[in-house]
């Protein structure tokens, strides 16, 4: 049987690196990094992350901000809100919580946030330092998804990854981030030909793409390492679950390795953003 990936255990000692360096930056300048979360709109699952960033925030050492706006907030106010964060020298992360009401234009959002404060990494600035391999504030997830391969497998390099769904925030970002790693990298994507085989060649299969279970064994080479990104809600039996891209029953007998869904890829999200933080602040007081 496959070993499972403990996300949960690998992103508790992350976050214990984050206390020590947050208590570090305390005793030098009498601060501490702070992370300011902005949520407009009363969306069930963006308050439920929010809330899980808040309270490892105060578990890493941080000065967590909250900012919270009706759903009919408008772009002036949201861009008036941005600003004055960018402008506060005791916030050295901004996250504004997506997806916004419709109204709001995210891209206009994303990039008005000071790059140098932008923890979730989607700035253009931050997309173009990934790209060549001189990102210093990484998108949390793909983040997540590659500390979690490198404690598994050790050095990357020369396998073969693929990396199911093409997305901003998850699948490109994961590509370059193998690439920088020196695997082979893959991405299928709803064009592909021949998806499933391609994903059989792989020695890594990150899936991303938000389809339930949508990968099982016949995508899967045996010793396989399987990171499943997927956090689909789904009525089963009666009772609402949440479960990955990859159905983790069919696929476990055939990996070497694989991460649950959840106590996977979720809780490592949120320990990347704590670092981030991190790092940003080191960056803005050196």
């Amino acid at each position: 049987m496959a070993q499972i990936i403990d996300g949960k255990q690998i992103a508790a000692d992350l976050v214990a690196e984050v206390a020590n360096g947050a208590q570090a930056i305390f005793s030098e300048y009498g601060i501490r990094p702070g992370l300011a979360v902005v949520l407009v709109g009363d969306d069930p699952a963006s308050q439920v992350y929010v809330r899980n960033k808040v309270a490892r925030a105060t578990e890493a050492g941080l000065n967590s901000i909250e900012h919270r706006l009706p759903a009919d907030t408008d772009q002036v106010t949201l861009n008036a809100l941005v600003d004055e964060l960018n402008n506060d020298p005791a916030v050295h992360g901004i996250l504004v919580q997506l997806p916004l009401p419709e109204q709001l234009n995210e891209e206009e959002i994303i990039s008005r946030i000071n790059p140098r404060k932008d923890v979730d990494g989607f700035h253009p600035i931050n997309v173009g330092e990934l790209a060549i391999g001189n990102a210093t504030l990484v998108p949390c997830t793909p983040q997540g998804c590659l500390l979690m391969l490198e404690k598994t497998l050790g050095d990357l390099s020369g396998k073969h990854a693929v990396v199911i769904g093409r997305s901003n925030i998850v699948g490109k970002p994961m590509a370059l981030l193998l690439l920088h790693a020196n695997c082979t990298v893959s991405i299928v994507h709803s064009r592909t030909r021949n998806p499933q085989e391609l994903c059989k060649q792989a020695d890594i299969v990150v899936a991303a793409v938000g389809r339930t279970e949508m990968v099982d064994a016949s995508w899967v080479k045996e010793g396989a390492t399987v990171i499943d990104v997927g956090i689909n809600v789904t009525e089963r039996d009666g009772k609402r679950k949440l479960l990955g891209d990859v159905n983790f029953a069919d696929v476990e007998p055939v990996a070497n390795a694989i991460t649950p869904v959840p106590g996977g890829v979720g809780p490592m999200t949120i320990a990347c953003l704590m670092n981030n933080t991190l790092i940003a602040a080191r960056n803005q007081l050196s």
